[in-house]
């Protein structure tokens, strides 16, 4: 509000330009300024009266959160002031005994009464609007409202006044306790765990239309109890990808947070509630320390904000991208430097059904976070932890947009384990399922470096791993798109399935590797024996190659073997060039 245009208005007369305001915070600002304002504009206006003698045009304004802000103080700042001003009498106005006295005194007494009555419709008007503050602001802001006693059961209060009840019983709650030690402030802790009990029941039972200023406390209650900071800890993970924890920790004020997180829930259930409204309240700054609560080291908590940002996300869709690029980069920063974070498995659970409800075709953001995100989530140790949500996400995005699979088995191969066995099996899994969603194109785009891959796994010293490679076959999407280019696949693994058919040291393997056999001969015995001729063509190479190297050898250990000795130093004789070729 600029002063000086205020003063301006005052001083010649006319009424200040009325106060246009959309926003529900506009009334908190102009209720907090309005005191002072009025201080200086009723200062201004007395004085200006007083110098003219006569009450000048007076404006209020007709919204009625700026009137509902002032307070009786408006009213005895007025009589301070005007009980200081020196009022002029008849005598001192009199320069001689002719009636100009008399006539000077009755032009005062009428300014004066004017004056009064102007004073009195003001005051009038300021307590008329008084009564309406408790239902514009709240208690936090309202100077002259009743605030009631939280500690009353909300039975025993008329309907009018539940949400005022309501928002004394948060604000009771807003208090925190330490529960590290169980013996301090136990009547306390007593006290706040029933008053959360109350507001459950409250928000349950009755589902009451809240208003802004419940609203308000209800966010800030959750705020104040949910929102901390949570102590370092080290991570150590076993070989299976898996935390070495033999249990989990539990949060000691967990019979506190557990009814907090029940009320936001209830809170955000509710049918009656405008996002529109709520979202001033439930902003990005909100939204991001709850975020930040997913790395809670209590798997309690981690199951109910799962809930609760399900519920974020599906009412506040002004939210969803701001939601989507904070899980971005909480995996980010947990794939490229710290591999240590307890809630991956549960933020990956809450965007698999996020990414179903995705339309098509697929935003560019939608793939690079496929891309960008949950494909490199394959490269830390702990993926054992969080591998079937991160698998159920990928395949999603594979069945809204089949393209994308190359791409992903591609990411899939960069990561891919070699010395981890538990991780190979888990990856064969998820390829599977990745192959089972594959188109031909797709497939075969990757089929050469998919199938050098899996033959490695194929002689694989590991027995199951060497199984699971053996069970693709089983799998008829999968085998039909071998057979499809099987001039290509099988003479990357025939050489590997012949071995494991011949000697393998597991009997399963050994026995899956013969029904292979079988099956390839069945299929195509012409590609087969070309198979078996590249085979012992091979062979054969190897078998000079090795013979060569044997020659070789055997010759350097001879022309070692002459040299003679003079004292301790050997001395080299002078022999015929060898070329060592390996």
């Amino acid at each position: 509000m600029n002063k000086n245009l205020f003063l301006g208005c005052i001083r010649k007369g006319r009424r200040y330009p009325h106060f246009h305001h959309s926003y529900s915070y506009y009334y908190y600002y102009y209720a907090f300024n309005f005191k002072k304002l009025t201080q200086l504009s009723l200062s201004c206006y007395v004085f200006i009266s007083f110098y003219h003698q006569k009450p000048m045009p007076i404006f209020l304004p007709e919204t009625s959160g700026l009137l509902s802000a002032s307070n009786s103080t408006v009213s005895t700042m007025i009589k301070q002031f005007l009980a200081k001003i020196p009022r002029k009498s008849a005598k001192s106005n009199t320069p001689d005994a002719d009636g100009g006295g008399s006539s000077t005194s009755v032009t005062t007494d009428v300014g004066n009464s004017s004056f009064i009555n102007t004073y009195n419709a003001i005051s009038s008007r300021l307590n008329s609007v008084k009564q309406m503050s408790s239902s514009i602001f709240p208690a936090s802001i309202m100077s002259g409202g009743e605030m009631i006693d939280p500690h009353v059961p909300f039975k025993d209060v008329q309907s009018s006044d539940k949400l005022r009840l309501l928002i004394s019983k948060l604000n009771l709650c807003s208090k925190l306790y330490d529960f590290h030690n169980q013996d301090q402030d136990s009547a306390e802790k007593d006290i706040k765990r029933q008053t959360l009990l109350d507001i459950i029941d409250f928000l349950s039972s009755e589902s009451p239309k809240l208003s802004e200023p419940a609203m308000f406390a209800v966010c800030k209650m959750c705020g104040n109890n949910l929102f901390r900071d949570f102590p370092p800890k080290r991570f150590f993970y076993s070989p299976r990808g898996e935390k070495e924890d033999e249990e989990p920790s539990f949060d000691p004020a967990w019979s506190h947070l557990q009814l907090v997180y029940e009320i936001l829930l209830r809170f955000l259930s509710q049918s009656s509630l405008d996002p529109k409204i709520v979202k001033q309240y439930i902003d990005h700054s909100f939204i991001l320390r709850l975020l930040d609560l997913f790395d809670s080291e209590d798997p309690r908590e981690r199951d109910c904000l799962k809930s609760v940002l399900h519920r974020v996300y599906g009412k506040f869709m002004v939210h969803r991208p701001f939601i989507r690029m904070v899980v971005s980069n909480i995996i980010y920063r947990f794939v490229f430097e710290t591999e240590k974070h307890n809630g991956i498995a549960e933020l990956l659970e809450i965007f698999g059904s996020v990414i179903s409800g995705f339309a098509l075709p697929l935003k560019n953001e939608h793939k690079l976070f496929l891309l960008r995100a949950l494909v490199p989530l394959h490269k830390p140790k702990s993926v054992g932890v969080y591998h079937h949500q991160l698998t159920y996400c990928v395949v999603q995005f594979i069945e809204k947009e089949p393209k994308l699979s190359s791409a992903v088995i591609k990411g899939l191969l960069k990561y891919w384990p070699v010395t981890s066995s538990q991780k190979q099996l888990m990856f064969l899994s998820e390829l599977e399922e990745l192959l089972e969603k594959i188109h031909t194109d797709e497939f075969e785009k990757i089929m050469v470096p998919l199938f050098r891959r899996i033959n490695c796994c194929l002689r694989s010293t590991h027995f199951q791993v060497a199984e699971q490679a053996h069970f693709l076959w089983n799998n008829e999407h999968i085998l039909h798109l071998i057979m499809c280019n099987r001039h290509v696949i099988i003479p990357l693994v025939y050489l590997t399935i012949e071995q494991n058919s011949q000697n393998h040291w597991s009997r399963t393997v050994l026995n899956l590797a013969q029904n292979m056999m079988k099956m390839l001969n069945d299929v195509d015995q012409e590609l087969v024996q070309s198979c078996q001729g590249q085979s012992e063509e091979d062979k054969s190479k190897s078998t000079v190659v090795a013979e060569k190297r044997r020659l070789i050898w055997e010759r350097l250990e001879s022309i070692a073997g002459f040299q003679p000795v003079v004292g301790s130093v050997p001395v080299l004789e002078e022999t015929s060039a060898c070329i060592v070729s390996c």
